[in-house]
């Protein structure tokens, strides 16, 4: 099962903002984009939606921006990705329809792969994700910049 690219993105940059030691700044969209090299819009709209399911905190007006609303250890990257992604049906056997719906298991089959994808996601937090932090800010563009960014 491949995630979508707004699930990929959403985990990245709940990854990026876990890697703030302090948990106490509030970041913008445009580090978001330059960082990960994205389109503002793009992002702008998997932050509202990580702000509406209770992942962010989000600060209106100039002095602006988002942070992590719970530390990492407490978000569930199976419950990310079950709130992030459209659906986790792995096929749509009525679009078009198949003839062999009525008698197949293939359906059932796929549905118990993608419980125990979930269920294995299941296991880790985003604390998980980014034990390795120093690894991580090491990867991230203007690495000495990005360190002093999360001092």
């Amino acid at each position: 099962m491949q995630l979508t690219r707004y699930t990929d993105l959403g985990i990245r940059t709940l990854m990026y903002l876990a890697l703030d030691p302090a948990r106490e700044r509030l970041f913008r969209i445009a580090e978001i984009t330059e960082v990960f090299e994205l389109s503002p819009n793009h992002v702008s709209k998997i932050v509202h939606h990580l702000g509406k399911t209770g992942y962010l905190k989000t600060v209106r007006g100039k002095a602006g921006g988002f942070r992590l609303a719970m530390e990492p250890a407490a978000i569930n990257i199976g419950r990310l990705v079950r709130d992030l992604e459209h659906s986790l049906e792995p096929v749509d056997c009525n679009k078009p329809y198949c003839r062999l719906l009525p008698a197949c298991h293939l359906k059932g089959i796929l549905a118990d792969a993608v419980n125990a994808y979930l269920h294995v996601l299941d296991r880790y937090t985003l604390a998980d994700v980014v034990a390795n932090g120093n690894e991580l800010h090491g990867l991230l563009p203007n690495s000495d910049a990005s360190a002093a960014r999360f001092s």
